[in-house]
């Protein structure tokens, strides 16, 4: 979407119709740093993460003791103790799997404490961002920090401490 709006700027630029439009840009990751909102809830997400983590760690080494075990016995166990073995290694990796998803997939614990303490962070940023440019009448407002390239930026056309100000935070 980024590339897509560059693009159409370029286009429009080439074509002559940008003489009265006005650009800036802003750098996301610098407004992060300065909201000690963000550092706290990126510290709780750590936590979060690691005690899950560590969690996961146990389960796998109990995996893997049991997998060694058997290894170990499967010389002196009969074929249908094996399969019992088996079966209750395959339960507990499949268990192992399960919680790892819970915790670390695509829509797991993670991710969605993830929303809910970062994502208002961000929207008020947008916010502000909007704001800005509405009473500031700018056409385009890019950021600095996304995978787009900037290279050169003139520091009059940064926004960045306009936003945090705008926030209540102090640069």
């Amino acid at each position: 979407m980024k590339k897509i709006v560059l693009l159409f700027a370029l286009i429009l630029s080439m074509a002559g119709y940008t003489y009265a439009q006005k650009y800036a840009y802003v750098d996301t990751e610098y407004i992060l740093d300065n909201i000690p909102a963000y550092h706290a809830a990126q510290d709780q997400l750590d936590k979060i993460s690691k005690q899950y983590q560590k969690e996961l760690e146990t389960l796998h080494a109990e995996l893997d003791q049991m997998y060694k075990d058997f290894q170990a016995e499967s010389v002196l166990l009969s074929d249908d103790m094996k399969r019992r073995r088996e079966d209750v290694i395959v339960s507990k990796e499949k268990e192992y799997k399960k919680l790892q998803r819970q915790y670390f997939g695509p829509e797991g614990d993670l991710y969605k404490k993830r929303e809910s303490l970062i994502k208002p962070i961000q929207d008020d940023i947008y916010n502000a961002i909007q704001e800005i440019a509405e009473q500031g009448s700018y056409a385009v407002i890019f950021d600095r920090s996304s995978g787009m390239s900037m290279l050169y930026t003139n520091p009059k056309y940064d926004l960045s401490d306009q936003v945090l100000q705008k926030l209540g935070y102090k640069n």
